[in-house]
């Protein structure tokens, strides 16, 4: 991996494992975070309250293509990653590269899983393996008037 922002999977379960000895509540969420803005941070402070840890599955430039189309992303998984670990709320940033961050859910088993906007918990990628493993789903509302794309489009219109 081309960042030190960025944490392997083998390395998320050390950690996960150490923190879980020391009774920790460790928090998930997974996105593209391509151009960070104000609603990015705002989910992340909600996310990051629900426990003690918070872990940012991060979907990989290819994925993020596979997800938004081309030219997405904006910033290169990288730069992506350094911009969340330098967030106060977030401490681990892992990546993936697969269609879902499933496998990280079943490997890391978070206390909490956390999802923005409009989904239902039982829609959610990986509720089904953190409910049977003790833990729970949650819903966090977006904040209105942001996002990636919307934000493409204000700079292209400049």
């Amino acid at each position: 991996m081309d960042s030190d922002c960025l944490v392997e999977l083998p390395e998320a379960v050390r950690l996960r494992t150490n923190w879980h000895e020391r009774d920790m509540r460790v928090v998930f969420t997974n996105g593209c975070f391509d151009l960070l803005h104000p609603g990015h941070v705002n989910y992340l402070e909600d996310a990051r309250k629900m426990g003690d840890i918070l872990v940012v599955g991060l979907n990989s430039d290819d994925s993020v293509r596979r997800l938004k189309g081309a030219p997405r992303p904006i910033n290169k998984l990288s730069d992506r990653a350094c911009m969340l670990s330098a967030l106060r709320t977030v401490d681990l940033v892992v990546p993936f590269s697969e269609e879902t961050p499933i496998n990280l859910i079943r490997t890391l088993l978070p206390d909490v899983l956390v999802k923005g906007g409009d989904y239902m918990p039982d829609d959610i990628v990986g509720a089904e393996e953190v409910r049977k493993a003790g833990g729970e789903v949650v819903v966090v509302p977006f904040m209105g008037g942001y996002s990636s794309s919307t934000l493409i489009d204000r700079i292209k219109n400049l």
